[in-house]
């Protein structure tokens, strides 16, 4: 595609390969930070000797990450987006954020009834979903290429998580099934929501901070309806009055997961629901492997395996596995 001379040159961010590696590398590095804080948050112990406390608030967690994500996205349009409406229908909004809110309750929920790797194996495969009802709901069509770059990716990505299960027993004491019904639920969640977010972006030519902004406000009157129904808000600010100095790493957590965001949803906007799962995905892994190479973690040969599956299907996705473009009148 050489551009005519009398072409002014474009900003660099218009250059659709730096402005995916600007995206991949705003996922991959705000997503590792935000990692580490929701560890430090949620695995903590609080308190001394015997009255040590665990952080059990999740859901309140997410509902103030919400918040935050809704109030970066609004500054963002405010300061950097030309003034122009958006005609995205609300009901759409709405669908995206009970179908995210869903897939993550089921996934979590999931861990009760299935093993770590069956768990694993599961979130693995969300670019499958958002492919599936991508071809048969919106009747999108993608390179051949494109499904095996998938597959090599996600089988990648889960061989190298999966982990033997040393406590299969206590596993195999919930009723069969009902943890693999769960995961379905939540890759189909995953699907719906990817579904959504590419009409939005065909259809009403939606912006990444308009639909972050929307998406998490709907999911903030979600989760307030339901903290203040099961009165956890409650139990969140008396944990916080005892121990007030999470509030920095909660301000954290949720700044992160702001930045981190946006870049998901600029992912969405200028390459698809797909190439967002793949890169999400592929940040999950290289995330792990980052962690075994800098703690001097062994490296199993399936994990090797998986490793080299996980760069093939990188490199001939970036080489054949482009959707050709639609011509826009």
């Amino acid at each position: 595609m050489a551009a005519g001379k009398g072409t002014e040159k474009a900003p660099l961010l218009q250059n659709e390969r730096v402005r995916f590696i600007f995206c991949f590398l705003g996922v991959f590095v705000c997503y590792f930070y935000y990692g580490i804080l929701q560890e430090t948050i949620t695995r903590g112990k609080y308190g001394e000797g015997d009255t040590q406390e665990k952080f059990r608030y999740a859901t309140t967690l997410v509902f103030i990450q919400c918040i935050i994500n809704a109030a970066f996205a609004k500054c963002l349009i405010q300061c950097f987006e030309r003034p122009r409406s958006d005609h995205t229908k609300s009901w759409l909004y709405g669908l995206c954020s009970l179908s995210y809110l869903g897939a993550m309750v089921s996934s979590n929920s999931a861990l009760q009834y299935v093993n770590y790797p069956t768990q694993v194996l599961g979130k693995s495969c969300k670019p499958i979903p958002v492919m599936l009802l991508g071809v048969t709901i919106l009747r999108k069509k993608y390179p051949m290429a494109k499904y095996l770059c998938v597959l090599l990716i996600v089988s990648g990505v889960a061989l190298f998580l999966y982990k033997p299960n040393k406590g299969a027993a206590a596993a195999d004491e919930h009723p069969f099934g009902f943890g693999e019904v769960l995961l379905l639920l939540s890759l189909t969640m995953d699907g719906l929501t990817g579904v959504a977010q590419d009409h939005m972006r065909g259809r009403y030519q939606t912006s990444p901070n308009h639909m972050m902004l929307n998406i998490n406000l709907w999911s903030t009157l979600v989760l307030g309806i339901g903290i203040l129904w099961t009165g956890e808000v409650w139990e969140f600010l008396s944990f916080t009055d005892r121990y007030p100095s999470i509030l920095y790493n909660i301000l954290l957590f949720g700044l992160t997961s702001a930045l981190g965001q946006s870049f998901i949803f600029m992912t969405v906007v200028y390459f698809g629901p797909l190439t967002c799962s793949i890169v999400t995905t592929t940040r999950k892994f290289f995330t792990i492997l980052g962690s075994v190479l800098l703690f001097g973690n062994v490296i199993t040969g399936m994990q090797w395996i998986g490793t080299v599956l996980v760069f093939l299907g990188l490199g001939l996705d970036a080489k054949f596995g482009k959707t050709p473009k639609k011509t826009t009148h």
